[in-house]
């Protein structure tokens, strides 16, 4: 199956201006959305098991750069080369979206990567694009492809299965790579199930910072930080001893100074399709600021570029956790 995917490049190559010409034809245009406002995310995800058309997957192969292209023949197996595709079409569909009084093609964004290799989109060789520039990033594990979208401040995104299974001991495991404080919050947790539901919980919000800094894993080690939840109250805070809580604020602390919280990054954590944990980390408008945290928006859709995109916010797909507000939002089209 998707035996289009082993063919050489420069068979394919040999065969673009006949895709593309008709591919305007084949493919609808995308519905244009209104951008997130401060404070708001938005998060599309797409699951590789749902696209099953191999003539699709063809189009979608020629919305690709060459160095797209190359990316995903070099994968191994048919798994990995069609998640490597869907993840380059899913940010490429996504970000095109996002527009005014024009159409965009995706085929002609251009990406570039910062110092640490963290892909952003590059808008000095963007015509006609409104002064607001997106921020996105991209995740996916063997079952599902996500990509997350703000506007004017830097996003980290992270999924992982609920079910991800370790082959080291857990608290081996964490001792290896997460913060003292960490190791002695699951350490505490004697229900061996539940301790794995935490212990995933931490990884994914601590690989979401990691991604939102721009840094990368060896630029920002995951010792080098704690993830802690926070109750919010009038009086003041204490920490929670798991996550989840609508109610609790996620924060992050340099293991060097404790007392020191990082104020200026917002997180959410949230149950998706009863099968993932997904966990956000946007910068804070720097207009906002302050102590006070207002709770992240989000809005959820669930697509097959160029056949279906369905909101799915405010259902049972996407359980809060913790960080979120609790208003469901509705999909904003022009």
């Amino acid at each position: 199956m998707f035996s289009f995917l082993s063919k050489r490049v420069n068979f394919v190559m040999m065969n673009v201006c006949c895709f593309q010409r008709n591919l305007s034809a084949a493919l609808p245009p995308l519905v244009p959305i209104q951008l997130p406002s401060k404070l708001e995310t938005h998060f599309w995800y797409v699951l590789p098991d749902d696209v099953k058309s191999e003539s699709l997957l063809h189009r979608y192969l020629e919305i690709l750069s060459p160095i797209e292209k190359e990316h995903v023949y070099r994968m191994r197996g048919d798994q990995l080369k069609k998640s490597a595709l869907l993840a380059r079409v899913l940010v490429r569909t996504t970000v095109a979206r996002y527009q005014t009084n024009y159409q965009v093609d995706p085929r002609s964004l251009k990406f570039r990567k910062n110092s640490y290799g963290k892909p952003e989109v590059d808008w000095e060789n963007v015509d006609k694009w409104c002064p607001q520039r997106l921020q996105f990033n991209i995740s996916h594990t063997s079952s599902l492809v996500a990509c997350g979208v703000t506007v004017n401040v830097p996003i980290g995104i992270d999924v992982e299965e609920k079910q991800r299974r370790l082959k080291n001991n857990i608290l081996a495991f964490a001792r290896r790579y997460f913060s003292a404080d960490e190791v002695k919050l699951l350490t505490a947790i004697s229900d061996p199930e539940i301790q794995h539901q935490e212990f995933i919980k931490l990884w994914t919000l601590k690989e979401a910072y990691v991604k939102a800094l721009g840094r990368g894993f060896s630029a920002a080690p995951f010792k080098t930080f704690t993830i802690r939840s926070r109750a919010a109250s009038k009086g003041g805070s204490h920490v929670s001893e798991t996550l989840d809580s609508e109610a609790s604020e996620i924060v992050v602390e340099s293991s060097d100074n404790p007392e020191n919280l990082t104020s200026n990054w917002q997180f959410a954590l949230f149950d998706l399709a009863a099968s993932h944990y997904a966990a956000i980390c946007m910068e804070k408008e720097k207009s906002i600021g302050g102590e006070a945290s207002m709770p992240m928006g989000l809005t959820v859709w669930k697509t097959i570029p160029y056949v279906e995109d369905e909101c799915v916010s405010g259902t049972g797909i996407v359980v809060p956790i913790s960080g979120l507000s609790n208003c469901d939002h509705v999909l904003r089209v022009f």
